[in-house]
């Protein structure tokens, strides 16, 4: 027997899943090889989903007819909208959820996928005949043959666990390391590094004094993840908080000798903004206490995760330091915390479709790509499992924008600038923030998604549906004016201007102090327009306010984005040897002639390509 697939994804954590699934739902036949099917979609650090500009990516998965912001919803047990004090360009949801049900829910979803397999193995070389992918070949001795391969394999190519001086070989705790494969793609001229990441203690919460921590409660509004799916519905529990004192401090600082991240031991980069503790201790010395926050891990089980505290120090340094907190003092722990070293493959070796400039039909995605993240996998793995699927067809490849999604903005920020470090996504990363709002990944995806076949039709009616009631409510907002003796005592009362005549209700909805919930008390008209939605009033009301308040803004920040694209717009791959071209820097020719860049604009991100370069290239052009 042959086996034989269409694309063939390696790994099942959060960008395979969602590679397999997007690939199956556009037609091409799909395999999916995991190591072990009872741990597909694996939180293996806290599980929470979303967070700052990560919330961003998952609404813009869901809105392409991915699937994490549908799991993320059916097994959340503390939703939170972070940044709500901020504009609405940097409002981001966060969810708590079920470790557990989080893995079944994903299982669930890819056992009743169309075309696709789930075969349990564990890739051990990777088969290339004259520059093109063919499949893989497994510890089993078994071939697999495939047009196209994606590549998630997340920390497990040649993992190394350390505690202390201890180091014991795995991909995640208890989880055996993949040797050979990266190897196996290294000696086709593909550039790998190493990085680390680590994750807390766990604590059993029967031995927590919850008493003296401060609870944290979730919302319990209408926000979710999904523009589509169903309401949480699982109980929403707290997340507590505490603080690090100086009596924990100084037995940490006694483990400092010991630590591999201080020893020598680990010489890979870790992530800059998920620190050890004692990273923390050593980067600010003069700080006598540092957050933590103790979060649930599900609605059955007693193990909570102790964010704040990763660690790789030893176990009795990590534990005795525990205890010296109050609220933890008898804390009993079901696992110390870790640090974990892996293989990565230099991203700006991919197209931005995540292709491989160098091995035909080969895509990576997810932390093999240098990203940290369930989110940031998880939006590479829909792309690249778009993609592969595409190029079976012998379509053009999807590529977004930096002004159309977060996850452009990641892609473009890994094949264009690369990694030095495990990249995280921030909003600061974006530069059109403002038009890539939470609330409207929906207007800016899903038709795109629909037109290339991964948005299936229920889901691109449900948007149009959305969108003509948006539509609906922005006209009669537009049209309809309120006269002085109906709003002045209340804008009295909130302490603005009175209106002269009779106003339009945009403009009263422009001022700060006014907003729908607010003026639809005393204009039943306007109450009755947001009514009138036949579901999901709440989310929009809400996208339809944001339209209004702050359209001088979005169509500021479009304008500026239009004109980049004319840069976007010239073709410059091909046209040039950079080599020769000594007009521009040692550097600059060095940058272009490694990453290839598809256009002007592309090359403008190019760290180390100046503006005086982008000009040498604009009158070449011209010539």
């Amino acid at each position: 027997m042959k086996f034989k697939y269409d694309v063939l994804v390696i790994g099942g954590g959060h960008a395979g899943c969602e590679a397999a699934t997007a690939a199956a739902n556009m037609g091409a036949t799909t395999c999916l090889i995991t190591m072990d099917m009872n741990k597909i979609g694996q939180m293996s650090c806290n599980p929470a989903v979303g967070g700052i500009a990560k919330g961003q990516i998952v609404r813009e998965i869901d809105a392409l007819g991915g699937h994490m912001g549908l799991v993320t919803d059916a097994t959340a047990i503390q939703f939170r909208m972070l940044n709500r004090s901020k504009g609405p360009a940097v409002w981001s949801p966060r969810a708590q959820c079920d470790r557990g049900k989080f893995i079944w829910e994903w299982r669930t979803i890819l056992d009743h996928t169309d075309h696709l397999d789930i075969f349990q193995d564990q890739a051990d070389e990777l088969l290339v005949e004259n520059g093109k992918v063919l499949g893989v070949k497994t510890i089993w001795g078994i071939d697999i043959y495939a047009r196209t391969v994606v590549i998630t394999a997340g920390t497990f190519l040649n993992g190394l666990m350390h505690i202390g001086k201890r180091k014991v070989e795995g991909g995640r705790c208890a989880e055996p390391a993949v040797h050979n494969f990266t190897e196996s793609i290294t000696r086709h001229g593909i550039r790998a590094d190493r990085m680390k990441t680590g994750t807390p203690v766990r604590i059993d919460r029967r031995s927590v004094h919850f008493d003296e921590m401060e609870p944290q409660p979730g919302e319990t509004d209408y926000h979710q993840f999904s523009f589509y799916g169903p309401h949480r519905h699982l109980p929403q529990l707290p997340c507590w908080t505490c603080n690090t004192n100086e009596e924990a401090h100084e037995v940490l600082r006694r483990g400092v000798a010991d630590s591999p991240l201080f020893n020598g031991q680990i010489k890979s980069t870790g992530p800059r903004y998920c620190p050890s503790i004692e990273t923390k201790l050593v980067t600010f010395p003069d700080k006598n206490s540092h957050p933590l926050f103790l979060e649930p891990e599900g609605v059955d089980t007693n193990e909570m995760y102790l964010n704040g505290f990763s660690s790789s120090m030893p176990w009795d340094i990590q534990l005795e330091a525990i205890h010296k907190i109050p609220a933890l003092r008898d804390a009993k722990i079901y696992r110390p915390g870790y640090a974990i070293e892996y293989d990565y493959f230099d991203p700006t070796q991919l197209k931005q479709s995540l292709e491989s400039k160098v091995i035909e039909g080969l895509f990576f995605a997810g932390q093999v790509n240098g990203t940290t993240g369930y989110e940031e996998a998880g939006g590479q793995g829909l792309v690249a499992g778009i993609n592969a699927a595409l190029l079976c067809a012998g379509k053009e490849p999807f590529v977004m924008n930096r002004d159309e999604s977060y996850i452009g903005v990641l892609i473009d920020d890994l094949t264009t600038k690369g990694v030095d470090e495990p990249y995280r996504m921030f909003t600061s990363r974006a530069e059109y923030r403002i038009l890539l709002r939470q609330d409207d990944a929906d207007a800016r995806l899903t038709e795109r998604a629909y037109n290339i076949g991964i948005a299936k039709q229920d889901r691109y009616d449900w948007w149009i549906q959305k969108k003509e009631h948006i539509n609906r409510i922005l006209d009669f907002c537009n049209n309809t004016s309120v006269k002085p003796e109906v709003v002045n005592g209340f804008l009295a009362q909130l302490g603005t201007s009175p209106i002269k005549g009779a106003t339009k209700i945009v403009d009263l909805v422009a001022r700060p102090q006014v907003n729908f919930d607010n003026l639809s008390a005393v204009v039943p008209n306007l109450k009755e327009a947001i009514e009138a939605s036949p579901n999901r009033k709440e989310e929009i009301a809400e996208a339809a306010e944001i339209k209004l308040k702050y359209k001088g803004y979005i169509e500021r920040e479009r304008v500026f984005a239009e004109k980049m694209h004319r840069l976007e717009d010239i073709k410059i791959k091909g046209h040039f040897k950079y080599s020769e071209l000594h007009d521009l820097s040692t550097e600059c020719r060095q940058k272009l002639e490694q990453i290839q860049p598809e256009t002007l604009a592309q090359a403008s991100r190019i760290p180390g390509v100046s503006p005086s370069d982008i000009n040498v290239l604009l009158v070449l052009m011209g010539r």
